[in-house]
This record gives C-alpha cells, structure tokens and sequence, in this order.
C-alpha cells in the first residue's frame, strides 16, 4: 500500500505526466472547432469563391484556353520521354486543373506532366522491363505512390522536410536531369535507329550512328526546333507590342503540333504501312478516355522505394513555383496545402492510367502572363484537354516523333543553370559548390536517386562535420576591436529591458547558423512575427485597398489566425513597421541557400511594409559578411552611399545589405523618411521627421541613462 501510494504522488507531482494531462486536455477542448477549420483549409475554394469578380471571367477563360492548348503538346511529349504511349499523356493532363480549383492556393500554378516526372518515370520503367507490367501501368503506379507520399506529408504538414535539399542541389540536380533529356530526344530527333541508356553510352552513340541518321526525320526536327526558337525569341522582343505575335509565341508548341501533323498527314497517308512512313509518327491511339483500374499491390510494392526520387524532386519543384509566383504577384501560398494537392491529384489521377504530375515552370509563366485571376482557369483547361481525348486523337496520329523531341528540347533547355551559377555558388561555398557538382555528376552519369542521395548524404556529413570540429575564438583585453571589447561595449550602449522601443521597430536575432534545413523556417518566422504585430505599411500590396482586388484570402487567413493565438482583439489598433534590424550577432555560418532566403526576406518584408520600411542587419562577423559579399550582396558599412545602379532607395534591390557594428548603433543610426520613391506632402514630411526626432531622443535617452547605471 505504502509503495501504491507513493506511486500515486510520483504521477501526481510528475511534471511531464502533468504536462501530459494538461495538453491532453487543451486538444480535446480544440479538437472540434480545429478539425471544421482544418477541412475548411483543404479546400481554398470556400474562402475565395464567395469574393470573385464576374468580370475576371474572361481572363480566366482565355488563360484556360490558352493552358489548355499548351497542355495537349506537352502531354505528348512527357508521356512520350516517360516511354508510356503518348495517348496516356492527355489522360495524365485532364483531371489535375479541375483538382487545383478546389484545393489550389495559387491562381497561376498550372499542374500536369513535366519534363523531370517523365524522365524519373522512364527511369523505373526501364528499371522493371521484362516484368509482367505494361510501361503505362508502371507510370501509374510510381504516380500513386508519389500521391500517398504527398498526402502524407500535406495532410500532417511535414512540408518543412523538403527543405533539406539545399538550392545548390536542386541547381545541380534539375540540370543533369534536362541534359539527360535532350540526350534522350536526340535519336528521335535525328532518326537514329539504336541509342542506348546512360549518358555517356548515348553520347557515344549518337556521334555514332550519325551516317545512318534519317534525312526526313532530321528536316522535320531541325525545322521544328527553328520555328519554336524563332516563335519564342520573337515573343520576347515584339509580344508586349503585338498581342498576335504573343499569342503565337506562348502557343508556339501547339503551332508547331498543327502544322507538322499536317506535314506528316500530307506525307505518309497513302504510303499504307507504317514501315514504308519517310519519318516516325507518334501514331496516338485512344477511343476516349478509358475506364479507370487501380494499380496493382504487387507492383506498388516494386516502386516504392524507386518513387521517392521522382516525387522529392517533383515536390519541391512544384511548391517553389508556386512560393514564386506567389511573391512575384502579391498573394500568399500555402506550401502544405499545395503538397496537399500534390498528393490528392496524383493519387486519384493514377486510376486513370496517368503518368506523375506536378508543377510546370513554363506553363506556370503563361498562365501569369495571360493574367490569370483565380484557379477557375482550370476548369476551363480541363474542358480543352477532354475534347482532344474525345474528339482530336485521329488528328494526333500523324505527329512526327522529331517534333514531339524538338518540343521537348525547348522545353528544358532554360532548366540548364548557366554556369554563373554555379561560379557563384564557388565564391560563395565550397561544400555548396559541391553538394552541387555531386547532384550534376552523379544525376547524369550514374542515377538521379543516386544524385539526390549522394548530394543530401555529402550535406548531411558536412552539416556534422562542422559541429564536431566547432571553432572556438579567443581575444583579449588587448586586442583592437575583439570580441571581448565588442561584447563590453554592447552592454554600456544596451537600453535598460524596461524601455520600450519605438513601435514602428522591429529587432530579430538569429540565434544559430543560418544554412539550407533552416533558412526558410528563419525567414518564414520573421515574417509571421511582422505580420502579427504590425499593419501593413504605405504602398503595401497587404493594405486593404489592395486585399480588395486581390482573390486569395490565405494570406490574410493566415495572419488572422497568427493574431488570434497572439491575443490581438483589434489588428486597427496594430502600427506599421518603419525599421527592421536583423542581429547576426549569434549566427556563424551562412550557406547559398541562406543567402538567396534573406534575399526573399528582404523583399517579402518590402512588401508588406511598403517600400518606405528600413532593413538593417548588425553584428555580422567577418566570415558571415564575406559569405553574403561573396554570395553577390553589395554590403555597405552604416550609412555610407551605395554605388550608382545599387541604390536600394531607388529600386528596391535586395542584394544591398546596409551593416552596422551593434543592434544599437542599428537602432541610433539617422533614419531616411523616403525610399522606394515616396513622395509625400511637405506638411506630412514634416510631422513624420518630428516623430522620428521623438523616437530618436527615446532611445539615446534610454541608452544615456544604461550607459550612466552600467558604468
């Protein structure tokens, strides 16, 4: 009895049981209002639908149109380079649109098949070849389990795993992949009867068999390479003066598509057997869209471990499309609603024989440019996709296989970073550079899962490595400017805990290194925290006025939500933020990709607080200030003049980086009233300088006041 009892009290005085109890207790509480509200954040639709504007029918309308005839070429040619028939690539292309105007978050992202999923896909099948499994029901497959990992992570809103792939890596992974493409094009695209596998076998091969290359089949390429380069670079230089020519030019794969099909029509069409064909023809196959089978256990089991390369790489291609376009035109994306939709679409996109899909860079781009207002687009992108599966398939047969592999190899062409960039990931980081090389090297001559794993596995050793050997400084009282002196006179100039601030500043420390599996959670918490406390600014695209005009409502869900758990009744009340210090002080190492996320800072803050907001950055060491220089910011010490052509005041560059000694000497620096070309009245000018006096005189006051008890 005696041990019973004592038992009892353990429980009762435990601390982590009584944690336990309690938090057990605050879920149920939340359990039925948070399950209503996590359904609702499923499903997009239901906030924006109620706020859309009949009149962004038409833009809407013509963005899906024009998706739409971009997707039917495109389909084509991924099934086709995922080696399934090109029939299964329209089959692949209907359903995702229709998805994403329910469950999307963005009103540009266009999704379907890509270039990367068709190459991963190919990969599997030629893996599993010779297995009672037919090419599209492998393609399927791989499809499902990238659905039932996608889902897995959106559901739990795990998304922040991804960033473990660092952006040196997927520079150096997405290239390999799009030179493995154009290798994998170019004996169609020549006519070549016997290419092989692997990049060094196709190089060899092609150079090769170059005598033995089809005359025909080498015209149509060539001149469907010219006409879509030609279609293209004149849409860059006379699109925005000639609504034709731009048109032409982002239906350029389609132009192509209607005339060579003609072409081979013309050509082949009394020449009775395809044998006799001058030139291979895609020869699509299909009586509509057929009935739908769900892929087999047995063959899900073979492709599970394979499937995780293809949905890793198509996944974080896919959310940072999105995040892009997102910052690029002023509304919010919810990275674990998009993997939420990722996962659902390719799952119930599998049952109808469908190749992966993800996330298109080029189509993404068109769809902005069209002007797109809302995910309705989709619907009608559908629509066009469902009547050439029912009504254009005879019409598709005569396609050229060369011109399904100049299209292709237009596509990923821009894929391939110049080497600039990787140079600027050397002068940045060695291990970055590396990380990089390895995912280049490994992906194109050996195996993309081979590539993403050795580079994440060499990350991962390197992120270890560092804190095993941690470097430790030293200084003395005698040393110029050490740390020592540093961190003595940081605490005379500190401002006592019980003087408040200004409430138009903002200060941040990063208390560890900034480097790729954090830097954008760092980024994202100094945002959240802005977005909480402070309105949006002048000229911010968050005002009001602009939310008005705007069809996303998960921005401003999402900062009510941070305001609500803040306990911040009335946001009216909440000041704009006129200056944001960001303490490096603590931080001792940066990566590319740190840089390239404070860079995203720098202009997402922009944003919200209107282009009139200050970013400072204080108590950087030498290596860290060395790695952003080297990394391309412009790093000016305090108040000194950037160069002419850098001046962010004028043109909002995120590359210039503005650095002081101490947060303090940050916050007592001279603050500039117009930047980002505000112009304001004399008299609202004058009241502003007046209260930034004030403001100034507090905190040298306060910091008096410290210096006189401290000393």
């Amino acid at each position: 009895m005696k041990y019973l009892e004592k038992a009892k009290n353990d429980v009762a005085n435990d601390v982590t049981w009584t944690r336990i109890g309690r938090l057990t207790a605050k879920g149920a509480r939340a359990l039925p209002g948070a399950s209503v509200e996590y359904v609702a954040d499923k499903f997009p639709v239901i906030g924006w639908l109620p706020r859309y504007d009949y009149r962004w029918l038409v833009n809407d309308l013509i963005a899906g149109l024009t998706l739409g005839l971009m997707l039917i070429p495109q389909g084509l040619s991924y099934a086709k380079l995922a080696g399934i028939p090109v029939q299964y690539g329209l089959m692949s292309s209907w359903l995702p649109s229709a998805i994403y105007a329910f469950m999307g978050t963005s009103k540009d992202l266009s999704s379907g098949p890509t270039s990367l999923i068709g190459l991963l896909t190919s990969e599997i099948i030629n893996d599993l070849r010779g297995q009672p499994w037919t090419p599209s029901e492998i393609a399927s497959a791989v499809a499902m389990m990238m659905g039932i990992y996608g889902m897995a992570i959106g559901f739990l809103k795990l998304g922040f795993l991804l960033e473990f792939i660092s952006l040196p890596i997927l520079s150096g992974f997405i290239s390999a992949v799009a030179i493995t493409i154009i290798l994998n094009q170019m004996g169609s695209l020549l006519g070549e009867p016997n290419v092989g596998d692997g990049a060094a076998r196709q190089i060899h091969d092609i150079f090769q068999q170059l005598p033995q290359a089809n005359g025909y089949t080498c015209a149509i390429g060539f001149t469907g390479l010219f006409l879509l380069t030609v279609l293209d670079q004149a849409g860059k230089r006379w699109g925005k003066k000639n609504k034709i020519i731009w048109f032409l030019s982002i239906t350029r794969a389609f132009v192509a598509l209607l005339i060579f099909a003609g072409v081979g029509y013309a050509v082949n069409k009394n020449r009775g057997d395809p044998s006799n064909y001058l030139f291979s023809v895609a020869q699509v196959k299909a009586n509509g869209q057929e009935p739908p089978k769900v892929p087999s256990a047995a063959l899900l089991s073979q492709v599970a471990t394979r499937s995780i390369a293809v949905f890793i790489g198509s996944a974080v291609e896919h959310t940072a499309i999105a995040r892009a376009f997102g910052v690029r035109n002023n509304y919010v994306t919810d990275q674990s609603q998009e993997l939420t939709y990722y996962g659902v679409a390719n799952f119930f996109n599998s049952f109808f024989h469908a190749m992966g899909i993800g996330g298109a860079m080029s189509r993404t781009a068109v769809n902005s440019a069209c002007n797109v207002k809302s995910p309705l687009s989709g619907l009608v992108t559908t629509a066009v996709v469902l009547v050439s599966i029912f009504k254009l398939v005879g019409a598709l047969y005569w396609i050229p296989k060369s011109t399904l592999a100049a299209i292709i190899i237009t596509a990923v062409w821009p894929l391939i970073s110049p080497p600039s960039v990787f140079y600027r990931y050397w002068k940045t980081s060695l291990a970055d550079f590396v990380s990089a090389m390895i995912a280049f090297w490994v992906s194109l001559f050996v195996s993309t899962e081979a590539g993403i794993g050795a580079s994440v596995g060499f990350n991962i050793v390197y992120v270890l490595l560092r804190q095993v050997f941690a470097r430790v400084s030293t200084s003395s009282t005698t040393d110029p400017r050490s740390e020592l002196q540093v961190a003595l006179d940081e605490a005379r100039n500190l401002p006592p805990s019980d003087t408040p601030l200004p409430s138009d500043i903002r200060i941040f420390r990063f208390n560890e290194s900034i480097f790729f599996p954090n830097a954008y959670r760092a980024k994202t918490s100094v945002l959240d925290t802005l977005q909480t406390h402070h309105a949006p600014g002048y000229q911010s695209v968050f005002s009001p006025e602009a939310a008005e005009r705007n069809w996303s409502v998960t921005g401003e869900k999402r900062i009510a939500k941070l305001r609500r758990k803040a306990g911040i009744d009335d946001p009216s009340a909440l000041p704009p933020v006129g200056l944001v210090i960001i303490d490096f002080s603590k931080t001792n190492h940066v990566d590319a990709t740190a840089c390239k996320h404070m860079q995203s800072l720098v202009r997402e803050v922009q944003m919200y607080a209107g282009y009139a907001v200050e970013i400072r950055f204080a108590g950087m060491s030498g290596y860290v200030r060395q790695r952003f220089e080297r990394a391309g910011w412009l790093v000016l010490d305090g108040n000194e003049e950037a160069p002419e052509g850098r001046d962010e005041e004028r043109n909002g560059e995120a590359e210039v980086m503005r650095l002081y000694p101490t947060v303090v000497s940050a916050l007592l620096a001279p603050r500039n009233l117009q930047r980002g070309g505000r112009s304001d009245s004399g008299e609202d000018s004058e009241r502003e300088r007046a209260m930034m006096r004030r403001k100034g005189s507090t905190v040298k006051s306060a910091t008096a006041s410290h210096r006189e008890e401290k000393v």
